[in-house]
């Protein structure tokens, strides 16, 4: 009855990995195991994702974004300004360091900070806007998060051609967030003062750990530039964490990777059925956005990334539909449960309101892109 027990607790707490193993295995009754498994994994996306992964929790475990948060603090002497710093420390740090771990590392952040300078009714709004910040910050770049990493080595576009296709959408974003700063209630009343307590930055090993992993991440861009093999990347993060900090590497979110290769198994065989293959390419051909962005809706968009990619190879349009798809519920983007369960655990009798007012604001964030989009697809 434990291990029963046990399991059932397992697959609530990670649901959308049992779903994709569920499925994988529902799938291999169709189509037997055989050697053609091997070939639906893509072995260099999940390799750079678990590089970039145990380098961005080397990062955090020395406290280098709660350093870079605090001094960016210290400048704040309104209420503007303190939501703008914690708001865009999202935006852009999501873009290179993937969008959970922005929500990971300054939603907490954010709930201690408000609190010590008893801002309390702030914490919803900003919360929110930290959300969408990460969520959508994150769409530049290849390693902003994982549907992209996985969709930008699957198309083999060019950095460049990545950066120019989300970069309209970012730009729009950015002034969407501005633009919510400056609807904040009592928005240029001036703040309480407060201490914030940062590590030692002048401390020696701080500052030779910020360089191991500074020049591990820029070793991780160099493989996603395509200049070295993925494989150097692993091995080399591999052995310098072993001898650092061997813990980080079990820190790693293996169920996001293990996600991965449900999803994998389960598409590559879902295309190896041709009456099935034929119907969803038919389904999707020409539709690619709108429909990464009501399939993200339901199962999120690593999922919708994974099984869609399958049936298209309009992989542009892709792009940008499990992007924007990361708006709208709870679920679209799993890194917004972060911010929720933060909320839940730090102020629980908060949790309806912050769940209707984030539901609100990503509904406007998508109506908002989705009509950007339109409009620039008439100038393009």
């Amino acid at each position: 009855m434990k291990v029963l027990k046990n399991i059932g607790h397992f697959c609530r707490k990670e649901v959308v990995l049992t779903a994709a193993w569920a499925a994988a295995v529902i799938s291999a009754f169709l189509v037997p195991p055989d050697a053609g498994y091997l070939s639906y994994i893509d072995l260099r996306s999940l390799g750079i994702l678990w590089s970039l992964m145990v380098i961005m929790e080397g990062l955090k475990s020395i406290g280098f974004f709660s350093n870079l948060g605090a001094g960016l603090l210290k400048k704040t002497r309104r209420i503007w300004q303190l939501a703008a710093v914690l708001i865009f420390l999202c935006f852009f740090l999501s873009m290179l360091i993937t969008n959970d771990v922005a929500l990971i590392t300054f939603v907490p952040f954010t709930v201690f900070i408000l609190s010590q300078i008893r801002l309390n009714e702030l914490l919803i709004p900003v919360i929110v806007l930290e959300t969408l910040a990460a969520n959508l910050g994150s769409m530049l770049t290849p390693i902003g998060n994982p549907q992209n990493l996985y969709l930008y080595g699957l198309s083999g576009m060019p950095f460049g051609a990545f950066l120019g296709l989300m970069l309209p959408y970012t730009a729009a974003t950015f002034l969407l967030l501005v633009l919510s700063i400056c609807l904040l209630s009592d928005k240029n009343k001036r703040l309480p003062k407060a201490t914030l307590t940062a590590a030692s930055e002048s401390d020696t090993s701080y500052k030779t750990s910020v360089s191991i992993y500074g020049l591990l991440f820029i070793l991780a861009l160099l493989v996603v530039l395509r200049i070295l093999p993925f494989w150097v990347l692993c091995a080399v993060v591999l052995i310098v964490v072993f001898f650092l900090k061997k813990q980080l590497l079990i820190k790693v979110d293996y169920a996001l990777l293990f996600t991965f290769i449900g999803f994998f198994i389960f598409t590559g065989n879902l295309g190896r059925i041709p009456s099935v293959s034929r119907v969803l390419t038919d389904i999707i051909a020409g539709r690619e956005a709108v429909t990464a962005v009501i399939a993200s809706q339901v199962i999120s968009n690593v999922p919708a990334a994974l099984l869609l990619s399958g049936f298209t190879d309009n992989y542009r349009e892709l792009i940008v539909g499990v992007n924007l798809g990361g708006l709208g519920t709870l679920i679209a983007s799993m890194a917004s449960l972060i911010s929720y369960k933060a909320v839940a655990n730090s102020c629980p009798g908060k949790k309806g309101r912050y769940f209707l007012v984030f539901t609100i604001m990503n509904v406007i964030y998508l109506a908002a892109l989705l009509l950007f989009r339109h409009l620039w697809g008439l100038l393009g």
